[in-house]
């Protein structure tokens, strides 16, 4: 950009020094040097005989250099070598005007180019400030986004490590369950041909290397959430259905309640096979109607809202007695602070790793949603959480190890929104997306036995899957 403007200036200074040489040079060589040359402005009448004046010129508005010059009568010192001289003078003088002025035409439109070419060049430098500075934004973003992700994905490196561990070591239990059942097999084809107590130990020692495989997945975070699988399609639009989370791995009884206000029938099924064949065990009537479709049952009793009230009971379907009941005190009933999709699901009974909870809004804590852990044989509060989540605006909610998650809404696109822990009183947003398949979930509970979330999907009973981000305790820490 800087070379056109000098170019330009040092065009300029010629034709300032080419007009200064014209004006000190003519009169003397025209022998005209002694002639007093006017300082003013305009033009001083000369007489025609007083011989040839040259007067020094100034540069015009448009920067050109202008000489004037007066000729005598044609008739004086026609044949004089002055006026010859003086005569192919003004033939060079002209010529050099043309020329000048050629040049001031190409100086001009070479200075409108130039200047079009600064316009540009300022603006391609601008641009490329821009581009430069969008450039440096634009990585260091990337750049932050990238060290997030690994920050998030550094702990899982020990984790991963261990779960590579732990796959070998299921990969032989495996292998040895495949030979036990070869054995057996062979034993069942010919009775005493093996150490029946010697296989009874295997069997046994067996079963407790993997309860202790099993104790050394603790407690996490929720990070992820797979499925559905559908297990059966039966009932109306709400529901629950559940099995026991403290059972013994030989129980997996099912129960089965339709509806939220207009029912008391609970139906048993003696495990997961007759559930999904429909083939019942036994039925239950209970006393009084529930609310909701929050129920839960817990350690062989059946915990659910008494219709119309913010009253919780357990049942026990062993007595087939009401062996407690109590009011959760300021708790919103009857449809006042439910779920999205309403129902009467204003009390959600629940039980993770560390027992039974209650979670329900209150007008002391402005409809927002209140935690409680309960005492399972009084069902006595033993503490409480408030939070800032307002209850209307939850589509579901469980919780795992102690961590409440809550749902957005319960129509297709629900995801967990929000999580709040119980241990350090302290809550996250969160998003972890779910394939409501169905597009209406009215139900949707975690078992931490199976480490599943049961779900009653628009008339569906269906099984979720969950990923916890877990510390896996060491032989020392067990």
């Amino acid at each position: 950009m800087d070379s056109p403007l000098v170019t330009l200036g040092a065009l300029l200074s010629t034709m300032a020094m080419i007009s200064n040489w014209m004006s000190q040079t003519l009169p003397s060589l025209a022998g005209l040097n002694t002639t007093r040359i006017p300082t003013s402005n305009s033009l001083t009448q000369i007489s025609p005989r007083e011989g040839w004046q040259v007067y020094s010129s100034a540069q015009d508005p448009d920067g050109r250099c202008i000489c004037t010059v007066v000729a005598p009568e044609q008739n004086l010192c026609s044949r004089d070598a002055k006026s010859k001289q003086l005569r192919q003078l003004l033939e060079k003088v002209q010529n050099m005007s043309q020329s000048i002025e050629v040049l001031n035409l190409r100086t001009q439109r070479d200075f409108q180019y130039v200047q079009k070419m600064e316009t540009q060049m300022k603006g391609l430098r601008s641009k490329f400030r821009q581009i430069e500075e969008d450039r440096k934004t634009l990585l260091t973003r990337h750049f932050q986004d990238l060290k997030e992700k690994m920050d998030e994905l550094q702990p899982l490196i020990p984790v991963l490590e261990q779960y590579k561990t732990d796959a070998r070591l299921i990969t032989q239990f495996k292998e040895e369950i495949r030979n036990l059942t070869g054995i057996l097999t062979t034993i069942q084809q010919e009775i005493g041909a093996f150490d029946y107590e010697e296989l009874h130990q295997r069997v046994l020692g067996l079963e407790t290397r993997l309860r202790e495989c099993m104790k050394k997945l603790t407690c996490g975070k929720l990070m992820k959430i797979t499925g559905p699988i559908t297990v059966k399609a039966s009932g109306p639009r709400f529901g629950a259905w559940m099995t026991d989370p403290v059972a013994s791995e030989k129980n997996n009884r099912v129960w089965y309640m339709e509806g939220f206000t207009t029912s008391k029938i609970v139906r048993e099924y003696k495990s997961l096979a007759d559930f999904i064949t429909g083939a019942e065990s036994r039925t239950y009537t209970l006393p009084v109607k529930w609310a909701g479709t929050s129920h839960l049952v817990y350690n062989g009793s059946l915990f659910f809202n008494k219709y119309q009230s913010n009253i919780i009971i357990k049942y026990s379907f062993n007595s087939g007695k009401i062996l407690a009941q109590r009011s959760l005190d300021n708790a919103g009933f009857n449809n006042v602070y439910p779920y999205t999709w309403g129902g009467f699901s204003d009390i959600d009974l629940m039980a993770d790793e560390f027992g039974l909870w209650a979670v329900y809004a209150t007008n002391q804590n402005a409809g927002n949603i209140v935690i409680s852990q309960l005492r399972q044989d009084t069902l006595e509060v033993v503490k409480s959480w408030s939070t800032g989540y307002p209850k209307r605006s939850a589509g579901e909610s469980f919780m795992i190890c102690g961590t409440l998650y809550v749902t957005n809404n319960h129509l297709t696109g629900a995801k967990v929104y929000y999580s709040y822990s119980t241990k350090s009183s302290s809550y996250e947003y969160m998003d972890i997306p779910f394939h409501n398949q169905y597009f209406h979930i009215s139900m949707l509970d975690y078992n931490a036995r199976d480490r599943a979330l049961y779900a009653w999907n628009n008339g569906h009973q269906v099984l979720f899957n969950v990923t916890l981000f877990h510390i896996i305790k060491t032989d020392v820490d067990v």
